[in-house]
């Protein structure tokens, strides 16, 4: 059964789903998902990728509020690329549900080698 913290940070992500999806047509001058959008796929991966590392680097500072507020960035800006590419958030929770209860190392063997 799902917490009450569990609902709240699944309707959180599923208002900010919402809004990027609303603002993706706005006017890039008024909007930094619309300017975002408009740059393209190359410019908002490259903000997931800057998230990252600056995740990365926050958690290996022991940096735990900037660890919070890098991971919030990074949320985002994944949120913003799942938009432009068609990916819904519940396409990534039906694949999380898919894989739940399984290894993760059996999870990885079983993906076919490239």
């Amino acid at each position: 059964m799902e917490s009450p913290a569990d609902i709240a940070a699944l309707a959180t992500l599923a208002r900010l789903e919402a809004t990027i999806a609303q603002r993706r047509q706005a006017d890039p001058s008024t909007s930094y998902v619309a300017k975002l959008s408009a740059r393209g796929t190359p410019k908002i991966a490259q903000k997931v990728g800057e998230e990252a590392v600056e995740s990365v680097i926050a958690a290996m500072a022991d940096d735990r509020a900037g660890l919070i507020g890098e991971s919030a960035d990074l949320l985002f800006h994944l949120m913003v690329l799942w938009a432009d590419k068609g990916v819904a958030l519940a396409d990534v929770c039906a694949e999380l549900d898919r894989r739940e209860g399984t290894s993760g190392i059996a999870e990885k063997a079983s993906r076919p080698k490239a």
